[in-house]
C-alpha cells in the first residue's frame, strides 16, 4: 500500500495527513494558522514542517516507512494553473503566479507533487470517502474564510478550460452590491463566507439590533466570528437568527443557479456553516425550492459534508493519486 501526504491550504488554516492510496486510512492529522502574513517562504516551511511530522506519526503508529509515501498532493485557493503548478492569484494569501507546487516538493527533498484547487481537493473528499460516495453529477461548495466550489462528473473533477470551474464564490448575486476582495461588486463570497457573515453582524450590533452578540465576545466586536453567530443562534438569539436565515437566502441563490445549470444529483455544503445546523439548512432548503426548477428540485439531495477537517486532505491526496497514476 502507497500513501500520500495530503496538504489542504486555506487563508485560516493549513491542514496536513498522511492517507493511504486507497483512501482507507489517515494518518498524522496536524493543523496550524496559515499566517500568510508572514510571508510566502515561512508558509512552505510550516507546509513542510507539518508534512514531516504527520509522516512521523504514520511510521509510529501505521509502519508507514517513507519509502512509502509516493508524493504530496496540495490543494490550494486559485485560481490556479495546474500543469506549471502555479498560484495565478488568490486575494486571501496574497500570492500571485505563485509556483507553490515547486515550493512543497523543494521542501521536502523533491517529493512528487501535484497542485489542484482546494474546493476541488475537498469536494472531491466528500465524493471520495464522504457523504457524496456514489454520485454521478456532484456539485459542491466549502464556505470558510472564503467560499470555493467544486464539480465532479463521473468520478472526475471538472476543471474547465483554463482550470477556474468551480469559483462559485465568485458569482454575482447582486451586481450592485457589496464589494468583494476580488474587486467585483456583489459575489457571493462577499455575503456568506465566514468573514461576510461576521461582518454583517456587527454592522447590525452597531447599529443598535437587539441581541447578545456583543456579550459572547467581551464586548470586543473586533472578535465576533461567524461561528460567534451560530452560537448565539443555537441560544435563540434572534438577531443571530435572522443573521443565519439571511445567510441560508444568499446560498440558496447561488445554489439553485447550479442547480438550474447543472442538474446534479447530490450537492454537498462543506466548511464551518454547517455548524448552524437547521437554522440555515431548513431556510436553505425552502429558497432552494422557492427558486430552481422543480425538477432540478427534486433530483438533487442537498447534504452536509462528514468529513470535517480532512475532506480536503483527503481530497488533495485523491487528486496525487489520479495525476499520477502510472507515472511515480
Amino acid at each position: 500500500m502507497r500513501y500520500i501526504i495530503g496538504v489542504d491550504l486555506g487563508g485560516t488554516n493549513v491542514v496536513v495527513a498522511t492517507v493511504a492510496e486507497d483512501g482507507s486510512a489517515i494518518y498524522g492529522v496536524r493543523s496550524e494558522p496559515t499566517r500568510a502574513e508572514e510571508g510566502s517562504q515561512a508558509v512552505i516551511a510550516r507546509i513542510a514542517s507539518l508534512a514531516r511530522d504527520s509522516m512521523a506519526e504514520a511510521e509510529r503508529v501505521a509502519g508507514v516507512l517513507p519509502g512509502r509515501v509516493a508524493g504530496v498532493g496540495i490543494g490550494a485557493p486559485g485560481p490556479l494553473d495546474r500543469k506549471r503548478g502555479l498560484v495565478l492569484l488568490t486575494p486571501n494569501l496574497g500570492w500571485t503566479d505563485f509556483p507553490l507546487r515547486r515550493l512543497v516538493s523543494d521542501a521536502l527533498g523533491g517529493l512528487p507533487a501535484t497542485l489542484d484547487n482546494d474546493a476541488n481537493c475537498a469536494v472531491y473528499g466528500e465524493w471520495w470517502v464522504g457523504a457524496a460516495t456514489g454520485a454521478k453529477i456532484l456539485i459542491g461548495i466549502t464556505i470558510g474564510t472564503g467560499i470555493g466550489g467544486g464539480i465532479v462528473i463521473d468520478g472526475e473533477i471538472f476543471h474547465g478550460a483554463s482550470d477556474v470551474a468551480g469559483e462559485i464564490g465568485h458569482t454575482t448575486i447582486d451586481s450592485t452590491g457589496r464589494r468583494c476582495k476580488c474587486g467585483n461588486y456583489g459575489c457571493l463570497e462577499a455575503y456568506a463566507s465566514g468573514p461576510a457573515i461576521a461582518a454583517r453582524a456587527v454592522e447590525g450590533v452597531e447599529a443598535g439590533a437587539e441581541t447578545r452578540l456583543s456579550e459572547y465576545v467581551g464586548g470586543d466586536l473586533a472578535r465576533i466570528t461567524a461561528q460567534t453567530v451560530y452560537q448565539a443562534a443555537h441560544d435563540h438569539d434572534e438577531f443571530a437568527l435572522e443573521v443565519v436565515r439571511d445567510t441560508a437566502k444568499f446560498l440558496g441563490a447561488g445554489v439553485a443557479n447550479l442547480l438550474n445549470i447543472f442538474n446534479p444529483d447530490t450537492f454537498v455544503i462543506l466548511g464551518g456553516v454547517t455548524l448552524a445546523g437547521d437554522h440555515l439548512f431548513v431556510p436553505l432548503q425552502a429558497e432552494i425550492k422557492r427558486r430552481a426548477f422543480k425538477p432540478a428540485v427534486e433530483a438533487c439531495r442537498v447534504l452536509a459534508g462528514t468529513l470535517p477537517g480532512t475532506a480536503g486532505v483527503f481530497g488533495a491526496a485523491a487528486t496525487f493519486r489520479n495525476q499520477t497514476r502510472g507515472k511515480v
